[in-house]
């Protein structure tokens, strides 16, 4: 059994509400319970509470009229069918009706049994369909602000129409200023622009393609975006796209390469040095005996030329494996404003000669972390070291900043404004043996990168051509 339909009755004319009230009664299809109100206000109550499945809405109601309650609980957005009656047909009438929300218009002089009935079912279906239409565009809508990956929607020419919060984080505009960007405008490369126009135009879709956006203001991101073109309902054509940013994940591949490339090394050279050390010790034990052996003054001197080159060659030895292995490391609770004041204390001299400007920026409290302090000092003085040889004498400015990033790191940033890093070499940054100064051997960094990596220090670096370069250092808090 059908349950009954609750109807309310909104008229300030009791006759007229008992002539409506016999007409409904009358279906015998549906058991109804009708219920009447006189008043504009409480009506407007009744209404946003949604206690009925269907109201009658009448024209005239004292001073205003049903149009006007129609308009009130539309911007109240109380979800209601309403139909409006009134004494005489009057198509403007009906027209305002329908646009300020009513689901359908009926003249009291034409009313009937079966043209009610009709049009009660009518509205019901309706309100009905809407009912899921909207809570179907809830459902929907919560994911799509809700999902952790930039969502939006874009017109023909790919100018913004909807977005979602991560789309605000990720490009770092606010909603009214997308709606007048395209994607293009945040598109890094021209190459990227020309695929992704081809592939709409020939395909209508692009899938997972990889891509840098240009974020206002924290620069390049790495992402992989995937656009689709839709048809509405009224036929018009739009797109939607989502953008599943990589970045972590990018910088992530970019250490884990360094650090494979870093293990290769270790391993050709302790080759290296076992194979050149056997030798170097028959030289070295042999020159000796010959230098006990020899009375011949001149023959000392050079004697000791090649004792002393061999010495260097030995050393030089235990250089390159110290720059392959940080070796054992001793953790203790230091404070990281101690271990970046005394990394720059060593490099006074260099920043004194270079007339460089130092600016420092810490946070008040201390940062603790375990560290071997003395390890950490060497890496950190190589990025300052290197900061300082970057810019132009009485030209330079060195900046040291120290932030708590959230409740479990902190961040160092040490930016210069130098000759900038290219893109080509940033990649090969770390790498053992690559340097981009006359007589670098290419190990410092090197050496830097195993030292902070035994630390679990996670490293990134952003660098402009002849703007200059920032290493962002993240240390777990102790």
């Amino acid at each position: 059994m059908k349950p009954p339909v609750k109807i309310l009755v909104i008229d300030d004319d009791e006759d007229d509400f008992l002539i409506l009230n016999d007409y409904i009664k009358a279906i015998t299809e549906q058991h109804f319970i009708i219920d009447w109100c006189s008043n504009y206000k409480e009506a407007v109550i009744k209404i946003c509470e949604g206690e009925h499945d269907l109201y009658f809405v009448d024209y005239w109601l004292g001073a205003k009229t049903g149009l006007d309650l129609i308009k009130e609980v539309s911007k109240k957005k109380c979800e209601a069918p309403l139909i409006l009656l009134t004494g005489n047909g009057n198509r403007k009438i009906d027209i305002m009706a329908m646009e300020y929300g009513a689901v359908d218009y009926l003249v009291k002089n034409d009313l009937g049994q079966e043209k009610l009935e009709r049009c009660i079912r009518y509205s019901l279906e309706r309100a009905n369909t809407e009912k899921v239409l909207r809570n179907n565009e809830r459902k929907f809508r919560n994911i799509f602000e809700r999902s952790k990956d930039p969502v939006f929607t874009a017109n023909e020419d790919l100018v913004f129409l909807e977005v979602n919060d991560a789309t605000v984080k990720l490009l770092e505009c606010s909603r009214e200023e997308l709606t007048s960007k395209t994607v293009f405008d945040f598109l890094s490369t021209h190459q990227d622009i020309s695929y992704i126009q081809n592939e709409l135009t020939s395909k209508g879709f692009v899938y997972d393609r990889s891509t840098e956006f240009n974020a206002r203001e924290s620069g390049i991101k790495n992402c992989v975006v995937t656009l689709s073109r839709e048809v509405d309902i009224t036929g018009g054509t739009y797109y939607q796209g989502i953008i599943h940013e990589i970045t972590a994940l990018k910088k992530a591949e970019k250490l884990n390469l360094a650090l494979e490339k870093m293990k290769m090394a270790s391993r050709i050279l302790r080759t290296m040095a076992h194979e050149i050390r056997n030798p170097l010790n028959s030289i070295l034990l042999s020159l000796g005996e010959l230098k006990d052996a020899t009375e011949i003054e001149e023959r000392s001197l050079y004697m000791d030329i090649i004792a002393r080159n061999g010495n260097r060659i030995s050393k030089l030895v235990s250089e390159l494996l110290n720059s392959s292995t940080p070796g054992k490391i001793l953790v203790e609770k230091k404070s990281l404003q101690s271990i970046l004041d005394e990394s720059l204390e060593s490099a006074s001299d260099r920043l004194q000669l270079q007339n460089i400007q130092l600016k420092k920026d810490y946070i008040k409290d201390h940062a603790w972390v375990m560290a071997d302090s003395e390890k950490l000092k060497i890496a950190l003085l190589n990025i300052v070291i290197n900061a300082v040889e970057a810019m132009q004498k009485e030209q330079g400015e060195l900046k040291i900043s120290l932030k708590e990033k959230d409740d479990e790191q902190y961040a160092v940033f040490i930016q210069d404004n130098g000759c900038g890093i290219s893109k080509e070499n940033l990649v090969k940054l770390f790498e053992p043996y690559f340097t981009t100064k006359q007589n670098g051997v290419g190990l410092g960094l090197a050496s830097t990168l195993n030292i902070l990596q035994s630390h679990n220090v996670s490293v990134d670096v952003d660098s402009v051509v002849s703007e200059g370069t920032v290493f962002k250092l993240f240390f777990n808090k102790a």
